[in-house]
């Protein structure tokens, strides 16, 4: 059954992609971050009573993980906005390196042969995005899939962002349970966005937000997903490193959406270079 969970949480996540950029469509950046947010929240308040109790000393931690994905959704909404969604689909599976190179810095966690060789690969495929075959390079630019190198450093600065709130996951889920880490990182999230609304004085139209039903799929989907993963983490013989190859389904789902739904080009480069990395995952979790 969790092989399941994971599974379905790295579909969603595919999905959610695709959903962003739906929103995206409709709404300023700030506008679907602040609605999405809050209406996930919305959707956990009932579980308020189970989320009580937690140490104030949590809170600090709780608070910086949700500063993390505060400004990592930032970054990658804005990286979604402006590239093919098959190319972010590819560039996201970069967390895995950045998850792997701070467990090591940060948890002194020990490389051994295959993760070393893992990591080579996944540094290979996503080498391999930038340093495509002239033709290719061509047919990208005749689609319109030249992509400014700023919101390539984002896609990759939300990564390295989702990898240190993964880190803070680790440590913060061996002394509060997952009720309690969902819901007050959902409520730090949400001040976080609105005080950014306030401070900037970013002006956001909230009627074309709210009717905006890509936002409200969206918030049911976070929700759905996390919940998933966090039963999934609960489950006797889960396997952490298992769980790290079905979240890249989401990859997958990416590229084919990119080609069918919106018509993207150079579909087999970008499933090369996902196999290649995903080849790397499966090496470096055996």
């Amino acid at each position: 059954m969790w092989i399941w969970l994971v599974l379905l949480y790295g579909v969603l996540k595919g999905i959610r992609e695709i959903v962003k950029k739906k929103a995206l469509g409709q709404n300023s950046t700030i506008e679907v971050l602040f609605m999405y947010t809050f209406l996930s929240f919305a959707m956990v308040l009932p579980t308020a009573k189970q989320a009580m109790g937690v140490e104030p000393r949590f809170y600090f931690y709780i608070a910086m993980k949700s500063f993390f994905i505060f400004l990592a959704w930032m970054c990658s909404f804005r990286a979604i906005k402006r590239m093919p969604i098959s190319l972010y689909g590819v560039l996201d599976l970069s967390r895995v390196l950045f998850a792997t190179l701070l467990g090591v810095i940060v948890l002194q966690e020990v490389l051994g042969f295959p993760q070393m060789i893992g990591l080579l690969l996944v540094s290979a495929g996503l080498l391999f995005l930038k340093y495509k075959p002239k033709s290719l390079r061509e047919a990208g630019t005749l689609a319109g899939e030249t992509v400014e190198a700023k919101f390539v450093v984002m896609a990759f600065l939300s990564c390295l962002l989702n990898a240190l709130s993964g880190l803070l996951d680790k440590l913060l889920m061996r002394d509060i349970t997952s009720s309690q880490l969902q819901f007050w990182y959902l409520l730090f999230l949400t001040l976080f966005y609105l005080a950014f609304i306030l401070i900037s004085r970013m002006p956001v139209n909230w009627k074309r937000a709210v009717c905006n039903k890509w936002v409200w799929l969206l918030s049911l989907l976070i929700v759905i997903a996390d919940r998933a993963l966090f039963v999934a983490n609960g489950m006797e013989g889960s396997k952490v490193t298992v769980m790290t190859l079905l979240k890249q389904a989401g990859c997958v789902v990416t590229i084919l959406a990119g080609r069918f739904l919106f018509q993207e080009k150079n579909t087999g480069h970008k499933l090369v270079c996902a196999a290649v990395i995903i080849g790397g995952i499966v090496i470096g979790v055996m």
